[in-house]
């Protein structure tokens, strides 16, 4: 079975983290994330998706990311049932995070800690600034 997802997207509000009964950090924390496609004359949608990282990876988050902070995210979905208010039966989708990056540049995220601050589990990457690359112009005669 496989259940891999890779996401990268802005924190909507500051992440959540709390302590269960047993000592654990658990933060939850919701992206939005941009769909690669839109209708031509039609602004692009986000879909908005809940993240739970646990342990380290949680205190990790909850040190370095804020509201409107840009976060890559890898882990795997699971789901969760509960009951609401109304006592209706209701499914949860969520991502369990496994792994947290900073893709924004350090002007976006304010003021980080080195990249070796970061817990083994949850390795901090920083990525080129877009302006770092080269577009190519190929007279659109493509090589196949």
């Amino acid at each position: 079975m496989l259940n891999c997802v890779t996401l990268m997207g802005r924190l909507v509000a500051d992440p959540e983290v709390r302590t269960t009964t047993t000592g654990k950090s658990v933060c939850t924390f919701r992206i939005a994330v941009d769909r690669s496609y839109a209708k031509p004359g039609e602004q692009r949608q986000a879909d908005f998706i809940t993240i739970v990282a646990w342990e380290s990876t949680a205190n990790f988050v909850s040190r370095y990311f804020a509201k409107g902070s840009m976060i890559a995210v890898q882990g795997s979905i699971q789901t969760r049932n509960y009951e609401d208010n109304s006592g209706n039966k209701r499914t949860a989708f969520e991502v369990l995070a496994r792994e947290v990056s900073f893709c924004g540049s350090k002007a976006e995220t304010g003021s980080v800690a080195p990249v070796a601050a970061a817990p083994a589990q949850a390795p901090a990457y920083q990525t080129a600034v877009p302006s770092d690359f080269e577009e190519i112009d190929d007279d659109e005669d493509l090589p196949f």
